[in-house]
């Protein structure tokens, strides 16, 4: 990995370590909070952009497909206001190409992959087309085995390619403290799965904005407004296309 990516990589741990620490400390009432997040940014169950909750499979199908974005407090817009968040920047973006699709923001701060996954069928309720994959960076924190990262990460594209649905894998790099084997094997999990599955690939969310004093927060950690912005531009490089085709294929 260049040395160049270091600054960012460091930044992504200790985004990281915030979403454990803000997110899995003990509540103020005394009770466990394993994952959850601030009501404002990311509300379970998942929200769509318009701030309702989505509808569950019996309900009637909405007249506009999805598009879900499962991740961490980084898809979820720690720290900003809903409209802030890079899914419903995209929301704005699907709008104004005329791409009628709704967001449904399923970021939940301090989420492993092994969370991602045991919270899947929910989220991918109603009729969900794309499914955006933002997770890892926790894996990573916690110095979990990579090959743990790509199993859990591979469960997630079989079981939602078996619905049908398109995926975008968003990468994530690990923090350099735990050694270049670790870091190595962590940064290769997602280019070897994006040519295994045959998906979309962004190779690294937060490219351009960890490590940058002036797209983060006053923690240093979580993009601000701006930072936000540019994570959307990253994700709409690869979303714009795929969404494009899922309306002209009309699957």
């Amino acid at each position: 990995m260049s040395t160049r990516l270091l600054p960012a990589v460091v930044a992504v741990g200790l985004a990281m370590g915030a979403c454990a620490a803000a997110s899995c400390g003990p509540r103020s009432d005394g009770g466990d909070a394993p994952s959850r997040v601030p009501a404002r940014t990311a509300p379970a169950p998942a929200r769509t952009s318009s701030g309702a909750a989505p509808a569950r499979a019996e309900a009637p199908a909405h007249s506009r497909s999805r598009i879900v974005f499962l991740g961490d407090s980084l898809t979820a817009g720690l720290g900003l206001a809903v409209s802030e968040s890079y899914p419903s920047l995209l929301q704005q973006r699907l709008d104004a190409a005329g791409l009628h699709y709704e967001v449904v923001n399923a970021g939940v701060s301090g989420d492993t992959s092994a969370g991602g996954l045991a919270r899947l069928d929910w989220a991918l309720d109603g009729d969900v087309r794309i499914l955006v994959v933002a997770l890892g960076g926790n894996d990573a924190l916690r110095a979990l085995p990579a090959e743990q990262l790509k199993q859990n990460l591979a469960t997630i594209i079989e079981r939602a390619q078996a619905r049908g649905i398109r995926v975008v894998l968003a990468g994530m790099e690990a923090p350099p403290n735990f050694g270049r084997d670790y870091i190595v094997s962590f940064h290769r999990v997602y280019p070897e799965l994006a040519s295994r599955y045959q998906v979309a690939l962004v190779p690294f969310l937060l490219q351009g904005v960890a490590g940058n004093d002036e797209l983060n927060q006053r923690d240093g950690i979580h993009p601000t407004a701006e930072g936000a912005r540019m994570v959307a531009d990253t994700v709409w490089t690869v979303l714009k296309p795929l969404a494009e085709g899922e309306k002209r294929s009309g699957s």
